[in-house]
């Protein structure tokens, strides 16, 4: 495909990756000439995909998912200092030149169901402490919330995530009981198709808090039953996913996606 534009999304895993198909459906739309392809890329084999890739002139660049989400970042550049805010690339962009510049889509993806709330002060809980879990929580302090707690497997990895955002709050096992936050969030692996469930007993949460699980695949996890079945608000995967989609999109093919499709590309996804 010498001469068309492409971009990839890459991780490991990587099969249940629906960008594909949310980049296909857009370029299709406006009639771009592009390709938009998955890349199954182990750690070991991170830096050498990047290496090869930038001296691809048809290779517009890449979303990057779990696991690289922090260790692409010193592979590339980082002109907006993601590494000292976010501290985690999602999006590599090449450059005209062969440089590779990376950002971060996930935390305005993530905040744009969210934008029409006052979250100001209100308790959350955060349920893990990786790559997305420092976009979540680097949204969250911008928005103003109030006490966080965050709970995940290995406790001391998430301590230094509060300092680095400026948040108050405690960090717990998975074990511990759920505080009564307004908005609970998983940002991890855990629900996912092929992972291990995520158990959480949701009766301390208030009858007017959300529960926002950033897991798609599926889409309607076990976390998001549980809470429908309390008759609890929910928000899906698929929000933040469309949302950091469309601004890596206009990155890597240098157009905004067609607007009023949002309903008909959630249909698609959820074929």
């Amino acid at each position: 495909m010498s001469g068309v534009p492409y971009a990839e999304v890459i991780g490991d895993p990587i099969a249940h990756s629906k960008s594909p198909l949310i980049h296909g459906f857009w370029l299709e739309a406006l009639g771009l000439a592009g390709d938009y392809r998955r890349a199954h890329v182990k750690p070991e084999e991170l830096a050498s995909y990047i290496a090869e890739r930038r001296d691809d002139p048809d290779w517009r660049g890449c979303n990057v998912t779990i696991p690289h989400k922090v260790a692409v970042m010193d592979l590339v550049s980082d002109p907006g200092d993601i590494r000292g805010t976010i501290g985690a690339m999602n999006t590599i962009v090449r450059q005209p030149d062969g440089g590779l510049i990376g950002t971060n889509t996930d935390a305005a993806g993530f905040y744009a169901p969210l934008a029409e709330l006052d979250l100001q002060g209100a308790a959350v809980a955060v349920v893990g402490a990786g790559g997305a879990a420092r976009a979540v929580l680097f949204a969250l302090a911008r928005a103003g919330v109030g006490h966080v707690t965050i709970l995940n497997r290995s406790p001391l990895k998430a301590m230094g995530l509060l300092a680095t955002f400026g948040l108050k709050g405690e960090v717990v096992g998975l074990d511990a009981a759920l505080p009564p936050a307004a908005l609970l969030v998983n940002s991890s692996s855990l629900g996912m198709t092929g992972q291990p469930p995520l158990d959480l007993d949701l009766s301390p949460l208030p009858a007017d808090a959300i529960v926002y699980d950033l897991v798609y695949a599926p889409l309607q996890t076990g976390l998001l039953k549980s809470a429908e079945a309390r008759g609890l608000d929910t928000v899906d995967g698929l929000d933040m996913l469309i949302g950091q989609a469309a601004l890596a999109f206009e990155l890597f093919f240098g157009q905004s996606p067609p607007e009023g499709r949002d309903e008909e590309l959630r249909a698609l996804l959820t074929a």
